[in-house]
């Protein structure tokens, strides 16, 4: 690693403060340009593909319920351990969701929950106004999910079917997705578009080279 020392000032640096003038320079051209700064709320930001917002719970649209099945992955896999679920046994033998909360302020919206969601159940929606001036109010429970979701359906005019390409793993295969992710997405969404200027080979031959090396070591 090469380091790069700065040049030691000379008597005349020294005596004008050169540094000092060429900040407030710099000062001076930005008073004078163009403001870049937004006039929120009046001026709303633009919301991109993916963006992780709010937290919901998708209505199925046949049963108006929670496409949930209690499968758990969300929960193991969250790191900031915010989702809590309960599940009981019907006379069938299904699980069947009796109750979903997510403690949003203990929520670092890594997004992992809903990657793994193999029905598309847990998502985060585009909404980000709902800061709050009590705790309660951002522990959503099941209830409280299924109505941010609906209050997302409402101001973004999507229908009861909205599927977000974007949410889903990045860079996986699309045969290794669940059903409910496998839609179109740009071409630098999926893991042959993450390759440049190289083959893409398969995950199958990627491991058979890594035991070929492994053996020839």
């Amino acid at each position: 690693m090469n380091v790069q020392y700065k040049p030691k000032r000379n008597l005349l640096g020294t005596i004008f403060q050169v540094e000092i003038l060429q900040g407030m320079a710099l000062t001076l051209r930005k008073l004078f340009s163009p403001p870049i700064t937004r006039q929120y709320p009046e001026e709303k930001p633009p919301m991109y593909p993916g963006f992780r917002g709010q937290h919901a719970l998708v209505r199925d649209p046949l049963t108006q319920e929670s496409k949930c099945i209690g499968c758990m992955r969300c929960a193991t896999i969250c790191p900031s351990r915010c989702i809590h679920i309960r599940c009981e046994k019907d006379t069938r033998g299904k699980e069947v969701l009796q109750s979903y909360s997510i403690e949003a302020l203990r929520c670092v919206f890594c997004g992992f929950c809903v990657e793994v969601c193999p029905v598309g159940a847990i998502t985060m929606t585009e909404v980000f106004e709902y800061a709050s001036y009590d705790r309660e109010s951002l522990y959503f429970n099941k209830d409280a999910l299924l109505k941010n979701w609906d209050k997302f359906l409402d101001e973004s005019g999507h229908g009861e079917d909205y599927v977000n390409p974007f949410w889903r793993p990045r860079g996986l295969p699309e045969a290794e997705l669940p059903a409910a992710q496998r839609m179109k997405v740009p071409e630098d969404w999926t893991i042959a578009g993450q390759f440049i200027g190289t083959n893409l080979r398969s995950p199958k031959q990627k491991i058979t080279d890594t035991h070929t090396e492994e053996d020839h070591a």
